[in-house]
């Protein structure tokens, strides 16, 4: 997450985006965020002042905290861009997250095209358990054309499994369907707003329909209401898909989706797991059928699960108060300019998470320093508030590094972030000591990583650049080491794995001891750029 602090190399808008437009959400967005220009922070300030007497108090505080949307993990990120195909291939190539399942023209839908990307699931049998919030998933979706749409009648066979082609056409509906609430204008206007820019942060809930009424009878502004997501095929063993979506912050919805299992279902199990060939994965959604060019044999990086999202808005006081309370998630840290270390630029910042801690949701607010605020450079380029940036977490960061650097420098991956000075390798055994090994520190310089411990556990990390032309969404790759909870523990949160070893979340931290480094590499980037 101290990406959380990278703020400063994306870009957004503030453009209060409801998928249907609805009139009263609208209205209600915009006195959420009335303001896309310069921004100072001035009314929120750090629960304590002393930064570990606040670690101590959160973690007191998260014993008592009460949720009301019975989240069990996040499920899928979605991205909105505008060549669903070419963003999907590099990020399969960049991150080594194959391509499982889609939605398009060759499935039957006109209406926009989505690539669903899926690693660190265990489909080795029909027995492999998916625990809430194991994997990483990757939705990618682009609009088709809207003149088409103009035109377009419904039809008696789109929600029927035969010929929808028109006359001589061999395309069979196996996924004919965008999602709930899909808007093909909307999702062209946040694509010419935002560019390339994350949609939906799906979280898994005991039951959508429940969790959705709990956010708007606490103020949550409603842009989905409950749905069924119609299943076109017989892989999805027998499971009920629901969604429903709230608006979270800017264009951005917290989707919730749960998932029930009917008869039929393997062993009763409602999860995300495998599908009866037991090679094909089941879909991230029952919505999109499976891809033709899948092969199980393709290699992954080691990618395993999504740690946290961050997201960049204007007046971290009013959305933290509006997303604290629909989702009664408990602040779980805060950091000020003070912290941070460095007065060019600063931000403020705190982390929500759900009562499991399964879901983390850190926010940033830009502070006025020497020079502009990375994270009011975010605002600017995006137009207002937006998702900046998703921590993926592996339990090998050296080997996923090694990979994706190699895709990078020999096949167009991901750009990362230059690697920090020599003098921080120099200093950083004597700020860790013995909790990493000499082999472990010439690694990590080698590969660019920067790592930083808190009192439990290490955290390790690197950036990268910005994904596509704004300085905007970029990605952060960590590893946590350490606070793994014991039998006790893991009933007592329900998440017992044999075989598995379990972390505590947020485990070594978000890289406070990273900061005055990482806003280093991201000042000296926007040297570069006309921003």
């Amino acid at each position: 997450m101290l990406a959380i602090f990278f703020a400063t190399l994306q870009v957004q808008t503030i453009y209060a985006f409801q998928l249907k437009y609805n009139t009263q959400s609208n209205s209600r967005s915009s006195q959420l965020y009335s303001s896309t220009t310069q921004t100072t922070a001035t009314e929120w300030k750090p629960t304590i002042s002393s930064l570990s007497d606040r670690k101590s108090y959160f973690r007191e505080q998260s014993e008592q905290s009460s949720e009301t949307l019975g989240t069990l993990g996040f499920h899928h990120v979605e991205f909105y861009t505008g060549d669903a195909l070419m963003t999907a291939k590099r990020f399969e190539l960049a991150l080594g997250i194959p391509i499982t399942c889609w939605s398009s023209l060759a499935t039957g839908n006109d209406v926009c095209v989505t690539y669903g990307l899926e690693c660190g699931v265990d489909n080795s049998s029909s027995d492999s358990e998916t625990e809430p919030g194991e994997g990483v998933r990757f939705l990618i979706t682009a609009p088709l054309s809207r003149a088409m749409q103009s035109d377009k009648k419904n039809s008696d066979d789109s929600n029927s499994n035969k010929n929808n082609g028109g006359t001589g056409s061999k395309v069979v509906s196996t996924a004919p369907n965008p999602l709930p609430g899909y808007d093909v204008n909307a999702a062209h206007e946040f694509y010419s707003k935002h560019g390339l820019a994350v949609r939906a942060v799906g979280v898994e809930v005991k039951d959508a329909k429940s969790a959705y009424e709990a956010a708007v009878s606490n103020g949550a502004i409603g842009v989905s209401e409950p749905s069924i997501i119609q299943d076109f095929n017989e892989e999805q063993n027998g499971r009920v898909c629901q969604m429903a979506e709230v608006s979270l912050y800017g264009d951005v919805v917290l989707r919730f989706v749960s998932f029930a299992a009917t008869a039929g279902s393997i062993n009763g199990d409602s999860s995300n797991s495998v599908s009866s060939n037991h090679q094909q994965p089941t879909s991230i959604l029952p919505h999109l059928s499976p891809y033709p060019s899948y092969k199980s044999t393709r290699p992954t990086y080691g990618l395993a699960r999504l740690d946290h999202t961050v997201g960049n808005v204007p007046n971290l006081l009013k959305t933290q108060e509006y997303i604290q309370k629909f989702t009664g998630y408990h602040p779980f840290a805060e950091f000020t300019p003070e912290d941070i270390g460095t007065v060019d630029s600063g931000l403020n910042s705190v982390v929500l998470a759900s009562d499991n801690e399964a879901v983390l949701l850190p926010l940033n607010e830009p502070t006025e320093g020497k020079r502009k605020s990375q994270i009011q450079t975010y605002l600017e380029q995006n137009e207002g508030p937006g998702l900046q940036h998703i921590a993926i977490k592996t339990n090998d960061i050296f080997d996923t590094i090694s990979k994706m650097r190699n895709a990078e420098e020999n096949y167009g991956g991901f750009e990362l972030m230059v690697r920090p000075s020599d003098q921080y390798y120099e200093e950083l055994p004597s700020r860790l000591g013995d909790k990493l090994s000499a082999d472990e520190y010439k690694r990590l310089e080698e590969l660019g990583i920067l790592a930083d411990a808190d009192e439990e556990g290490v955290l390790l990390q690197i950036f990268t650049k910005p994904l596509s032309d704004r300085p905007t969404l970029f990605l952060e790759i960590i590893q946590r080491i350490g606070c793994v909870l014991d039998d006790d523990e893991e009933e007592d949160t329900n998440t017992s794995r044999r075989g598995k070893i379990k972390e505590r979340p947020g485990c070594g931290g978000f890289g406070q001891g990273n900061f005055r480094e990482l806003f280093k590499a991201i000042e000296d980037h926007e040297k570069t750029l006309k921003v």
